[in-house]
């Protein structure tokens, strides 16, 4: 089965973008390149790779990577941070 990158990168302008993968060195080159100048990442240059895990199979990837765009900021940096017992907990709803 093959395995896929999922990664989270940090704009310039503290914004998070999410993608899939299966090169995660040649993604991160295209992405800082701004190879695609008016995709997301190139209108916000620099970018860091902050986060990457690689994933088996195809679906399983394009389905956490939908999953982690989805997420808040706050959620997002708990996982870049490794802080994976605040993930549940930031998933709550608050209602005033």
């Amino acid at each position: 089965m093959k395995s896929l990158y999922v990664y989270i990168l940090k704009c310039s302008d503290q914004t998070y973008y999410t993608g899939v993968t299966n090169n995660i060195e040649r993604r991160f080159i295209e992405h800082n390149s701004g190879i695609a100048e008016f995709s997301y990442t190139a209108q916000r240059l620099p970018v860091e790779l902050v986060y990457f895990t690689l994933i088996e199979g195809p679906l399983q990837a394009i389905a956490k990577e939908k999953q982690i765009k989805k997420w808040s900021q706050s959620k997002k940096e708990a996982l870049i941070n490794g802080e994976f017992d605040r993930l549940p907990n930031l998933a709550k709803k608050r209602f005033g």
